[in-house]
């Protein structure tokens, strides 16, 4: 066997864990570069913004932001600790009002958008002006950890990017995207670039002229790194064409999951928050409370009875986390 049969025989040997033919399974992969400066992150997830179109019966233009909400959210939780939450909220005055994600570091993710069924447009006027909003948080932390800065472009990706250089000052390249065939979303996904401390010249040069060529394989019919994916190209594929020449070594290979944490129990924390007096409206006027998950969709009700009775065993304070959380475990 020659050395360059060898070589290519290794490669395939390293890959093969990660393989994802057509990505038909959604994953996120991460590596880093050999001498420790470069890290790169990318996902696939069409089957997760499928599912979220059924349960929240998206239209396309919602369902492009929502994808790309959910991408990043999934790219920069990765790393984390799997009960550590990224939150990123585009609070926006364009017809879209609002597009949520919440993330954790086990590849969990959920979403929802302010108008789901709104018309077709490109999503940067769906959008408008407003505010990009991170929120990071873990059980033990005693506060969150917030950041914000301003919607500047209305297509998500670049505005996170700019959230990230400008709020938490790390030195990203970010892309997110999703392309769709009537209502059915063909392609979702997305990578991140990030430069770790003591980055040579001559490795950021080196991932420059790499990412160039990501984007000439993607092509200019879809945008970036949507135009890979309907190609076949898997995260693994998308993260070693960035750390070419840089001896790329796989950090991590997981599966992406649409996790909602909605139960009744916090449909009756939520009730518990309210007046007793307009608690007691409500029930006379419909004769029950009703309440519509914004992630899954799912339709909670109580009655009266149900209500009176968990109002007298209700203990602890609702608007306190630990107290709402202790309570449940001494159920």
């Amino acid at each position: 066997m020659t050395s360059e049969e060898s070589e290519s025989s290794s490669v395939a040997v390293t890959a093969n864990p990660y393989a994802n033919k057509n990505n038909i399974d959604d994953q996120i992969f991460s590596a880093i570069s050999g001498n420790g400066e470069m890290k790169v992150t990318a996902v696939t997830a069409r089957n997760i913004v499928n599912d979220v179109m059924i349960q929240q019966t998206l239209t396309t233009t919602p369902a492009d932001a929502l994808a790309r909400s959910m991408s990043c959210g999934l790219l920069l939780s990765n790393g984390m600790q799997a009960e550590q939450t990224f939150q990123l909220t585009m609070s926006c005055d364009g017809p879209i009002r609002s597009v949520v994600s919440i993330s954790n570091g086990k590849g969990e993710v959920r979403g929802y958008v302010g108008n789901p069924g709104l018309g077709d447009m490109h999503i940067a006027e769906a959008m408008g002006k407003g505010t990009v909003q991170v929120v990071k948080n873990h059980p033990d932390w005693p506060n969150p950890y917030n950041g914000i800065t301003a919607i500047e472009h209305g297509d998500v990706d670049r505005d996170v990017g700019i959230y990230l250089a400008e709020s938490e000052q790390r030195s990203c390249a970010l892309a997110a995207s999703s392309t769709f065939n009537g209502l059915l979303c063909t392609a979702a996904g997305g990578y991140v670039v990030e430069q770790l401390p003591n980055c040579t010249p001559e490795t950021t040069a080196q991932v420059e002229k790499n990412l160039a060529n990501i984007i000439e394989i993607n092509g200019s019919a879809q945008p970036v790194p949507a135009g890979l994916l309907l190609a076949g190209k898997t995260p693994y594929d998308i993260c070693s064409t960035i750390l070419e020449g840089l001896d790329m070594k796989p950090l991590q290979q997981i599966t992406p999951q649409l996790v909602c944490e909605c139960n009744e129990e916090r449909l009756f924390r939520a009730v518990r928050l309210l007046p007793r007096e307009e608690v007691d409206k409500i029930l006379e006027q419909q004769e029950q409370i009703e309440a519509r998950c914004h992630f899954c969709g799912k339709v909670y009700r109580m009655g009266p009875e149900d209500v009176e009775k968990r109002f007298s065993e209700a203990k602890g304070d609702p608007s306190l986390d630990a107290d709402f959380e202790e309570e449940q475990e001494n159920k």
